[in-house]
């Protein structure tokens, strides 16, 4: 739905941080007494994507949000758990300190933080992106998990 109005119209009622520091919250108020929220981030220099097919492209953080809500979102309890997840894979990329980065480095990425956060949206996402077939694929990633545990 497309609002009646334009951002700069609204007027901030609260202002937070996000819990990673990463993110400003704001909530706010529209002409009309319609209330939203609006969150700002920093905007880091562009990723070029070496896809699996050879293709390259752009690094989009919305498409990664997607994919992963997608995917495993069911599993958290609210969109910024989702954020935080693509928000904390996405500081895992940009640390590698390079401009070309891969698909597979992506999803890595991405197993890397929910394996820390919820382990069942990790083997959920893990049976995607890496294409389990059987039931032992299923079961390798289990022991492993369990074996980090300890």
């Amino acid at each position: 739905m497309e609002p009646k109005f334009r951002i700069g119209d609204s007027k901030v009622l609260e202002s937070r941080e996000t819990v990673d520091g990463k993110m400003i919250r704001r909530r706010r108020e529209a002409p009309d007494g319609h209330r939203f929220t609006t969150y700002e981030r920093i905007e880091m220099p562009p990723l070029t994507v070496l896809k699996r097919s050879g293709n390259k492209e752009i690094f989009d953080r919305d498409k990664l949000l997607l994919a992963v809500r997608r995917s495993v979102g069911k599993f958290f309890n609210s969109e910024l758990e989702v954020e935080e997840v693509v928000n904390k894979a996405s500081d895992i990329l940009y640390s590698y300190g390079t401009d070309q980065i891969t698909s597979k480095q992506i999803g890595e990425a991405v197993l890397d933080v929910l394996a820390k956060v919820n382990e069942v949206a990790y083997v959920r996402f893990a049976s995607v992106f890496r294409e389990f077939k059987t039931l032992d694929d299923f079961e390798k990633i289990l022991k492993e998990q369990q074996a980090k545990k300890g």
